[in-house]
């Protein structure tokens, strides 16, 4: 196709869902699913890598197009000794059905060696992905973004024209999580658990899970708080065991005002609170948690528990204790707050799972998984009678 015969549409925020911002950068431009002023509010590079890899985003268009182009410009990050990640993946989803996938390639790889602390980095070019053959029919498309690479738009090209999609009228859901929710191991943005569950619930999906970084850190309160939402559910508690950060004390009254800050923008719309899915190394034995050097030795990534059960009586937390406060908290509020509700993250993913689909490293669930919890999700939370069903019209 001659270079005539393309349309380029600049992409801009009517353009993008599951966003809160977009950068401007030298290349394109960069989302970010955190505001500005909340990234100002924490300065963990963790938290700035995964908040910019776009779970949930998607570039949302209607077009006549047969060929639909993106360029995009990725930064991935490997572990010297480990078998890199698969390649991030873009998804072509057409008025609601997936349609196809396309591997990205090139970009910027961050290599950290795990022993030295040491990080190389090596520059590549950008990925252009193409859909071709499609149908000239007018059609609502939407580029679903790597959920798992840091990822730049550097130019979205059609052989026909683009116009704005009105909005879908689906209710909002808002979820906030960990490195499950984010959607570490799934095989594609369209199919990490949420994106699942949106989808069988019918819902328009804001992904807020953070790898590493469900941390009950007011700021990504206020951004809930602050954010469109006709649902909301968080799902708390892995990372924070696996970073051992609070005792038992700090946190029932840091889930009590996180909750508070979110009701003070969402009074009355159905919030549901997860616990954690089954979790063997965590379920009785607190953090922090490591990497499992011996299997790292091996070249196979898999986390351990390094803390001591005995140490649960003087405040640490495990999965079991944080499930039994998180039940408790969400029953005493009840009194007071009818449209908060409870669900143990164990109904998604539980013991007996454990052991006909085991966490490949312990911590993750893999791909066939992700979609079994979307399933479960969906049917638990979003049926009729679940805790995040809307009333009808």
């Amino acid at each position: 196709m001659s270079s005539q015969d393309w349309i380029t549409t600049p992409i801009t925020a009517s353009l993008v869902r599951g966003a809160a911002e977009l950068e401007q950068t030298t290349n394109g431009v960069l989302p970010h699913r955190l505001p500005a002023w909340a990234r100002k509010q924490c300065s963990d590079p963790q938290l700035a890598m995964v908040e910019a890899q776009p779970s949930g985003v998607r570039i949302v268009f209607r077009t006549r197009a047969t060929v639909i182009e993106i360029d995009t410009l990725r930064t991935r990050t490997t572990y010297a000794g480990i078998p890199p990640r698969p390649d991030g993946v873009v998804d072509l989803v057409i008025d609601g059905h997936v349609v196809a996938h396309s591997a990205t390639s090139g970009g910027t790889t961050r290599t950290i060696d795990m022993s030295t602390g040491g990080v190389d980095q090596e520059v590549g070019t950008a990925c252009t992905t193409q859909f071709a053959d499609l149908s000239d029919a007018m059609k609502t498309v939407e580029i679903w973004l790597p959920h798992n690479e840091i990822t730049e738009i550097v130019e979205l090209r059609t052989n026909a024209s683009v116009e704005l999609a009105s909005a879908s009228g689906l209710p909002i859901w808002l979820h906030h999580g960990s490195s499950i929710s984010h959607g570490s191991n799934a095989a594609h943005p369209s199919a990490t658990w949420p994106a699942v569950a949106a989808r069988l619930g019918g819902t328009e999906l804001v992904n807020l899970g953070l790898g590493g970084s469900c941390l009950l850190d007011p700021f990504i309160a206020r951004t809930i708080r602050d954010s469109a939402a006709d649902v909301i559910s968080l799902k708390i508690g892995i990372n924070l065991v696996n970073a051992d950060l609070m005792r038992l004390r700090a946190f029932g009254s840091a889930v009590h005002g996180y909750l508070d800050t979110i009701r003070d923008g969402h009074p009355n719309i159905p919030l549901l609170i997860v616990s954690p899915i089954y979790c063997g190394i965590h379920e009785e034995t607190p953090g922090p948690g490591a990497f499992d050097f011996d299997a790292l030795a091996e070249g196979v990534l898999r986390f351990r528990a390094t803390g001591d059960p005995a140490e649960r009586a003087a405040g640490k937390l495990s999965l079991t204790v944080i499930r039994e406060e998180l039940d408790r908290i969400v029953r005493e509020r009840q009194t007071t707050d009818p449209n908060l509700f409870y669900l143990d993250g164990r109904n998604l993913y539980d013991e007996n799972d454990a052991i006909t689909r085991p966490l490949p490293d312990a911590l993750h669930p893999d791909a066939a998984t992700h979609q079994l919890m979307g399933e479960r999700f969906a049917r638990l939370a979003f049926a009729e009678d679940g805790p995040l069903a809307l009333p009808a019209g």
